[in-house]
């Protein structure tokens, strides 16, 4: 971890505390290091090859057991501080509800506007209200020292306000599955008025420097194949394979022109994958629910432009 990229006030005040545990560390270990060597040196048996009976100190004994319970102290309570600290975010705080499930996460915003990626503002408070859609992961974004658990029926609360324009990592921290090390995700730290240039619009909205964050977020997107990449910055491969890998969701290989059983309306039918099966999945994925997976797909907002290359891939899959 770069302990010197101070992204958010969250890792000055993290940061602040370990420095603080860590100097104590180490001078507490130079000190005691040096007193074994001096008690060496001083009481070795070519100095005292009799050994003396030495009665206890009653100053001393006070001394060296209140200096390391107040220190102790001075932790607990510099630690205990900075976590309320973290746990309480300012009254002006966007709230953003983050979701996580097997294997992705999710962000949606105060005006229901949802993405795949945290879109921040520099130098404004946001306030995560964090939950999961299956089982236990942890939210954690190293540049930030932030981390928070993610556990279903219940929603934990942390902030930050970033202080760094750029693009930095999101993880889980909970092993979650089988592909818990492709639970990836960025948070884009944008200027404000790009923010609300973004927040603002409509979903074909134009988006200032959408090209720049897409590319961080997304580094090797423009080697990829439209619908690929589409798909990938949409997040939807956590769930979906290509090359016919089972997960959450069925795989794409071989899928369009195959016949599968759908539940609608809690009854089974068969369909036959077309386009305009592909196009209601996609848009509407909670109608028709492919048999044998769980209902866990969320609505995923494409343009038309986006909703055509994504189809136009998966049928080169077959």
């Amino acid at each position: 971890m770069d302990w010197m990229n101070q992204a958010a006030l969250s890792a000055q005040k993290s940061d602040a505390v370990f420095f603080y545990v860590f100097g104590l560390s180490v001078a507490f270990l130079i000190f005691i290091t040096a007193l074994m060597i001096y008690f060496v040196v001083r009481y070795s048996k070519k100095r005292h090859p009799v050994a003396e009976q030495i009665e206890g100190h009653l100053g001393l004994e006070i001394l060296w057991t209140s200096i390391p319970l107040v220190l102790f102290l001075s932790i607990f309570y510099y630690g205990w501080t900075n976590y309320e600290y973290m746990r309480q975010a300012p009254r002006d705080a966007m709230v953003v509800n983050v979701t996580a499930r097997q294997w992705s996460w999710s962000f949606e915003y105060p005006n229901g506007k949802k993405s795949k990626v945290l879109f921040a503002p520099i130098n404004k408070p946001m306030k995560m209200d964090v939950h999961s859609a299956d089982v236990v992961h942890g939210f954690f974004i190293p540049s930030f020292r932030l981390k928070i658990d993610a556990v279903p029926a219940r929603t934990n609360t942390t902030w930050f306000q970033a202080t760094k324009l750029g693009s930095y990592d999101i993880e889980c921290t909970v092993i979650c599955g089988v592909d818990h090390s492709l639970m990836l995700s960025k948070v884009i730290v944008v200027p404000e008025d790009e923010f609300k240039a973004w927040y603002f619009g409509g979903e074909d909205a134009p988006e200032p420097g959408k090209a720049i964050r897409t590319a961080e977020a997304h580094p090797d997107l423009k080697d990829l194949p439209p619908g690929l990449a589409v798909l990938t910055a949409k997040g939807c491969l956590a769930c979906h394979s290509v090359d016919g890998k089972p997960k959450v969701g069925p795989t794409l290989k071989a899928l369009f022109g195959r016949q599968q059983e759908v539940l609608v309306a809690g009854t089974a039918r068969a369909v036959t994958v077309d386009e305009p099966y592909l196009r209601r999945a996609i848009t509407n994925p909670m109608d028709q629910v492919v048999r044998g997976y769980p209902p866990a797909m969320p609505r995923t907002p494409m343009t038309e432009q986006e909703l055509n290359e994504v189809v136009r891939y998966i049928k080169t899959l077959n």
